[in-house]
Formats: structure tokens, C-alpha cells, sequence
């Protein structure tokens, strides 16, 4: 099907975003296939295989591999953005404090690496999917946030977290807030895979659609007047090619994957939003892990290229 026919019905009941195309990025593993960190000199090597689709990845931790010391130097000299992540762990649901062990290793490492990076960093996020898990309550991650904001002033901070999350209320603080201490958080990656609610690779554009427009028709919603200060973007979104898991009656393989890729992605763009394919290569070092559903799950074929920065399949957008 084609994008351009597929959109008038999806954006029928679709809220409002901004009318230039949206634009794409990757999110971005810190180990090569080995299960070795990257260096400087690899993420090069990524940064000059994605050029020609983006020059914007995102990653997730401030410690691990020592991801921001090594990728902020391959992006300032191959011309990327970046958006750095701050993980947080789960905290007593009674405690305001910003004493997470992992958030506060993660954020003295950003302290150490932030300053002289400033024209690379597209943005911060602090904590990934931490009301999904029920890690955190919403107003203990806008704490959080806050902090980070506060240390880095003239730096974008926000959250990432799964779309369902800001569709259902449960980060309504974060946009309900805006005090000196608290401010509104202006940032949002909205996570968002058709796959993982089981659905067929021919139907997972509307799905997908669905559930993003719910997450920013809530945001716009609960803030008001404030609405359009924040940016709403899709964190992740993806499809497993072959050798990957199938999830109930979403198949894993490569021709699914390139039609996700077809409909949904170029679909997005072409709606005006900002989004993050998960993954921009796949990670062969991965464990199997478990899923919802209580079956093992084989995340190692998620990436656009090969784990040797090969390309899967055609990545043109349909006029």
C-alpha cells in the first residue's frame, strides 16, 4: 500500500503536529558484535554507514562502555547529534529523593562529559521506560528530570517511556508541574512498537498511528496552553527481521520488517514526526531474553543493517 494513500485515513482523527517532515534517527548499542565496547573509531564507522539516512542517534547509558566519553567525539567529528540517556532503577514509591545508585553514576559521568559537547547533544533523557516498569511514580521521575535539568540549563532533558504511559495519565505530573524546583518537561520519546502488541506486519501501520496519536492527543491535552513547548517524539519503534522471535500474530523476517518499514516509518515521517528506529544494527552479542508472554525472545536480528553495517532491505519512503 502506499504511504500517500494510507495517510488521509490514519490522520482523520490524528491531533496536530507540526507540517514539515519529521525527521529519522537511530537508536544506537554501545558494543560491537563481539560484546567488546565500542571505541571512538567505531562509532565513526557507524556514524559513516548512517549518514546518508540520518545524522541523529540516541543511546541509553551514561557509564556503561563509557558511552558518552567515546560516541561524543565520533559525533562532533562526522557532524551527529546526540541524545544521551541517564538510567534509573526502581525506588520505594515513597521516597522523593534522587538517590538511585544507577542515575547517580550516570549523572556524574554526563557531569564529567557534557561540557565542551554541548553543539553534539540534541538532548537528555533520564530514565527508559521507568513508569512502564513501575520503577518510578511520575512525580519521583519529574524529580529527576528536574535535577539534570537544573545542572544543565541550556540543555534539553526529558524522558523516554513507553506511548501507553503518557496515553493513560500515568506522566501527567511531568506536564501538569511547572514550578522553579519541577519544570514542565519539554522532551518526550514516546516508545512505540506494532509488533509488540502481536500485530500482523499488514496491519501494524494503524496500529502504530493508533497508539502514538494517543500519546499526543493526552500530552496536548493535559497541557493545555503549555502544549505546543513540548516536543513529542517516537523513542523507538522496530521490526525484527530474520532469525528474530515471532510475538503472537506479529511475524519476525525481513520482507515484514521492510513493509513495517514501508507503511509505518515513512508514514510517521511523512505525518511530521520525529522518530527512532530501534536499532539502527543488530546486536549478534545479545541473550535471549523473555517476553511477555513468558517465551524466549531472540533480540539479535532488530537492526536496519547487519551487525557488520550491512543493509537489509530498501529504505526509500513511497511519494
Amino acid at each position: 500500500m502506499r504511504v500517500s494513500g494510507l495517510l488521509p485515513f490514519i490522520l482523520a482523527t490524528a491531533p496536530a503536529v507540526v507540517s514539515a517532515r519529521g525527521t529519522l534517527g537511530f537508536s544506537l548499542g554501545d558494543k560491537n558484535a563481539d560484546g567488546t565496547c565500542k571505541s571512538t573509531s567505531d562509532y565513526e564507522a557507524d556514524f559513516d554507514n548512517l549518514k546518508d539516512l540520518s545524522t541523529l542517534v540516541r543511546t541509553y547509558s551514561g557509564t556503561e562502555c563509557d558511552t558518552p566519553q567515546n560516541i561524543l567525539p565520533a559525533a562532533k567529528s562526522k557532524g551527529f547529534k546526540v541524545v544521551l540517556g541517564i538510567w534509573v532503577g526502581s525506588q520505594d514509591k515513597s521516597d522523593m529523593s534522587t538517590n538511585d545508585p544507577s542515575f547517580t553514576k550516570d549523572f556524574a559521568a554526563l557531569k564529567a562529559t557534557v561540557p565542551g559537547h554541548e553543539d553534539v547533544i540534541e538532548a537528555i533523557t533520564v530514565g527508559s521506560e521507568t513508569l512502564y516498569r513501575g520503577d518510578l511514580t511520575g512525580p519521583q521521575l519529574h524529580n529527576y528530570i528536574s535535577a539534570v535539568q537544573k545542572q544543565f540549563p541550556s540543555t534539553t532533558v526529558g524522558t523516554a517511556d513507553s506511548w501507553n504511559k503518557f496515553a493513560d495519565g500515568t506522566a501527567d505530573d511531568l506536564f501538569t508541574t511547572d514550578t522553579e524546583a519541577n519544570p514542565m518537561v519539554t522532551y518526550v520519546l514516546a516508545n512505540a512498537f506494532a509488533y509488540w502488541q502481536g500485530t500482523p506486519a499488514d496491519k501494524a501501520y494503524k496500529t502504530y498511528f493508533d497508539d502514538m496519536s494517543g500519546a499526543i492527543s493526552h500530552i496536548q491535552k493535559i497541557a493545555g496552553s503549555n502544549a505546543d513547548k513540548i516536543k513529542v517524539v517516537n523513542g523507538e519503534t522496530g521490526w525484527p527481521t530474520d532469525g528474530g522471535s515471532d510475538y503472537e500474530a506479529a511475524k519476525a523476517g525481513t520482507q515484514n520488517a521492510e513493509k513495517s518499514w514501508k507503511t509505518g516509518v515513512c508514514g510517521m515521517l511523512a505525518w511530521g514526526v520525529d522518530l527512532f528506529y530501534f536499532e539502527a544494527y543488530d546486536e549478534s552479542w545479545k541473550p535471549n531474553s523473555v517476553g511477555d508472554n513468558g517465551q524466549a525472545m531472540n533480540e539479535k536480528h532488530w537492526g536496519l543493517y547487519t551487525a557488520d553495517r550491512k543493509s537489509k532491505f530498501d529504505t526509500s519512503c513511497p511519494n
